[in-house]
């Protein structure tokens, strides 16, 4: 299975702890990948990159494509070059998916490895979230969620979740384990995922050997004291609660 690489811009521990402005715009975003995930400057919804366009998910469960202007303050991508393919169906959870994933990548001998999954497939049930934007210094994540975070469940839909693994050792880059978000087939529905019921579908890997960093270049960045960043804040934020 060829090799890619992941762009990520700027840390999760950094978004945590409130690091919300802008440090690339999604133009140049699109230039590192072509699928992949994060979100927007001020946190105004869940970005989700799919076949090289770049989507935002609004708090009401909608979504558009994004402004090439808008302001990205987190987010990792890569291009997908999917050698492995797998065949799935009657997943009940998604604990129940994120097993099946750590199973495909433990068999490549691949845990230590980053990695952008896609899974096309009907769904019985997706419960997701997103949030409107508030400009904010130094606000933390968990309060923005708090506070503009809406879920909703879609159900009997056809889409695509957008899956990174990240493994433990890299912990505060980026979260840990595995990192979904979803976009509906037509395009009109999307956001972060806490839960699916996926009826079948099919699941493609990328492995990634490479990441490259876009770290903020302000003075402001180097403010944060970003291991400060709370692993149950992170796990809660993950978790859609």
């Amino acid at each position: 299975m060829e090799n890619s690489k992941m762009f990520q811009v700027s840390t999760l521990q950094a978004l945590m702890l409130g690091y919300t402005k802008s440090v690339i715009t999604v133009e140049e975003l699109l230039k590192h990948g072509d699928i992949g995930l994060g979100t927007f400057e001020d946190v105004n919804g869940e970005m989700i990159v799919l076949d090289g366009k770049c989507y935002q998910a609004k708090s009401n469960g909608t979504i558009c494509e994004a402004d090439n202007k808008t302001g990205v303050p987190f987010c990792a991508v890569s291009f997908m070059k999917s050698k492995l393919e797998e065949e799935i169906e009657n997943i009940k959870s998604i604990d129940d998916l994120k097993r099946f994933l750590d199973i495909s990548i433990d068999d490549m001998f691949a845990l230590n490895s980053m990695h952008i999954v896609r899974v096309d497939g009907l769904f019985n049930k997706v419960m997701a979230r997103s949030e409107d934007g508030l400009k904010s210094r130094h606000i933390e994540l968990k309060k923005i969620l708090e506070n503009n975070q809406q879920d909703f469940c879609f159900e009997n839909i056809k889409g695509t979740l957008v899956c990174i693994y990240f493994p433990d050792y890299m912990d505060g880059i980026n979260a840990p384990g595995w990192h979904l978000h979803f976009v509906s087939e037509d395009k009109k529905h999307g956001g972060h995922v806490f839960d699916i019921d996926l009826k079948n579908g099919k699941a493609s890997f990328t492995r990634i050997s490479t990441i490259e960093i876009k770290f903020p270049a302000t003075a402001e960045f180097d403010t944060y004291a970003l291991k400060e960043a709370s692993e149950d804040d992170i796990k809660k934020v993950e978790q859609g609660k």
